[in-house]
């Protein structure tokens, strides 16, 4: 990568999208496109190709995706693969057809097997069942992964994939029909202080485990591979340590101050009973984690606070 080099992040204004500008930016990278939902619909095969004819970005970035949590991809399963296939079979192609010298896909944990081996190797990728709870938006996302494969494979396309973990930090989203378990306790611990409830209910039983990365060390990671890595195996994102979900609870609760009652609806699913990386892979390429959980929590409900009136609610 050059640093005038014309890099396209899409999905430049959501958590992941915007934390890599905010990394880009400060490495000294100027030349950083990036268009609203309004501006350029992904999903719109002439749109996208538009784009692509016009700006003739050498790098691009994609961090759009239709995403939420339990309740979300449960409710809209059909919505989750349509949109997200969509979007990656318009972006992927364009990037081949106009000649992109590198792209950079991010995948998330959550598409590997239910019961993968622990910590998740990179070559646990469908050797399994999935998920049950987003296995729409998994099977998605395993195809947008395997295209990168493939046209690597067959025209020789610099297209490398990425798998983060579990992220969180500025510009997340908030609201609690579609939002992951970090946000979503956040907002709820931080509106049963505010309005003096006595106790703040939380999904399943909070005995799965969980490993969660800042996301600007995630945007980190993904320049950093964009600068030193071109092999056609994706590269999992993560710290390598993890956490229960009442863990994260108690850590969340502190942070934001409530002083209530924790109460555990065990009707509501867990999702996948654990859930860790195996950053051998990215450890042995030259890059680690800098921002531990609890300083991580602390940034979160911090930008929380100061956005509250802005945030995705």
């Amino acid at each position: 990568m050059e640093k005038n080099d014309k890099i396209y992040v899409a999905g430049h204004r959501g958590l992941v999208g915007s934390a890599i500008v905010r990394n880009l930016q400060a490495k000294g990278y100027t030349n950083i496109v990036g268009k609203t939902h309004k501006e350029l619909d992904l999903t719109n095969q002439a749109m996208v190709r538009e784009f692509f004819e016009k700006e003739k970005p050498d790098i691009v970035v994609l961090a759009a995706a239709r995403v939420g949590g339990i309740n979300a991809n449960n409710t809209a399963p059909a919505d989750f693969a349509y949109e997200n296939m969509q979007i990656q079979c318009n972006v992927i192609e364009c990037c081949h057809r106009y000649k992109v010298k590198k792209l950079l896909f991010l995948g998330s944990t959550c598409i590997y097997p239910k019961m993968a081996p622990q910590p998740i190797p990179e070559d646990a990728l469908l050797t399994g069942p999935l998920e049950e709870t987003n296995e729409a938006y998994a099977i998605a996302k395993i195809a947008g992964m395997e295209m990168c494969r493939f046209y690597k494979k067959q025209y020789g396309d610099d297209f490398i994939s990425c798998m983060p973990t579990n992220l969180y930090g500025p510009y997340d989203n908030y609201d609690l029909d579609g939002s992951h378990v970090m946000p979503a306790m956040i907002r709820k611990f931080h509106e049963a202080k505010v309005n003096g409830a006595a106790s703040v209910e939380l999904w399943g039983t909070g005995t799965p485990l969980r490993e969660f990365l800042y996301v600007d060390d995630m945007a980190d990671a993904c320049v950093f591979l964009l600068e030193n890595y071109n092999g056609e195996r994706h590269v999992n994102i993560g710290t390598g340590k993890e956490v229960t979900i009442k863990e994260l609870a108690q850590i969340v609760k502190k942070t934001v101050g409530f002083e209530g009652e924790i109460v555990w609806n065990r009707d509501m699913p867990d999702g996948t009973p654990r859930k860790l990386t195996d950053v051998n892979k990215l450890h042995g390429l030259g890059w680690t984690h800098k921002i531990e959980l609890e300083e991580g929590v602390e940034l979160a409900y911090q930008w929380f606070k100061d956005n509250v009136e802005n945030a995705r609610m």
